[in-house]
């Protein structure tokens, strides 16, 4: 198995390698770089590994939600190389990345992750832990901090991630820890691409698609 995972959501850069369970990878903060970085980024992984792209099994990547300019960069990106080598791809929320990064960094097992949307909102998700992986609890949303919602019958204690918890005084739920300077990793999609791996739920290139969440920025820009 070896999967090679990329990601350009937000201000940060990410790329991954995971072969047969040993993880590679690094994450740089490149805002507005991402276009230039990540395929040099990508190369170097792969001839660190001693691999060129045709050794990959399947291409992950962060579909979202996110950044919408780094989401397509990422979608552009892995559509080139997995039509290039004939490639199957495997798309990873954004929001269970930052939620796997909580569990392999901190331990969490539930995990209320927020990315900053801009426009005064957030992109929102409920984790928790199975099998050491971090599994959705709720639709992943987009909204204001005001209105996020946990599941009705958890009564646990949440770790908080991601840069949306810089609005953590207006947010609806508190929790005793956040992090909230941390940013989705391409080392945690290809681990939680795994189980989609082996059970070959993958899609074609020209079905690698980002999720954005929200689809009305145009009409809010000109409202403002």
């Amino acid at each position: 198995m070896k999967l090679l995972a990329l990601d350009t959501s937000t201000e940060a850069c990410s790329v991954a390698l995971n072969i047969d369970g040993e993880i590679t990878g690094n994450l740089e903060l490149l805002p507005r770089r991402h276009s230039r970085e990540i395929l040099p980024m990508v190369d170097k992984l792969l001839s660190k590994a001693g691999l060129a792209i045709n050794n990959i099994d399947a291409l992950v990547f962060g579909c979202g939600p996110g950044a919408f300019t780094g989401l397509r960069v990422a979608t552009a990106i892995v559509q080139g190389l997995a039509f290039a080598a004939d490639l199957p791809v495997i798309p990873v929320s954004t929001l269970a990345a930052l939620a796997q990064q909580a569990y392999r960094c901190y331990g969490a097992t539930h995990v209320l992750s927020a990315i900053d949307a801009r426009m005064d909102e957030v992109y929102w998700g409920v984790f928790a832990e199975d099998d050491q992986l971090m599994m959705t609890q709720q639709c992943e949303m987009v909204m204001t901090p005001e209105k996020v919602i946990l599941p009705m019958s958890e009564s646990v204690s949440w770790v908080g991630i991601g840069t949306g918890w810089a609005y953590q005084q207006r947010l609806a739920v508190s929790v005793d820890t956040c992090y909230q300077k941390a940013f989705p990793n391409a080392l945690d999609m290809v681990t939680l691409a795994v189980p989609a791996f082996k059970q070959e739920h993958w899609v074609s290139a020209e079905k690698a698609m980002p999720v954005y969440l929200r689809d009305n920025v145009a009409v809010k820009k000109r409202e403002r």
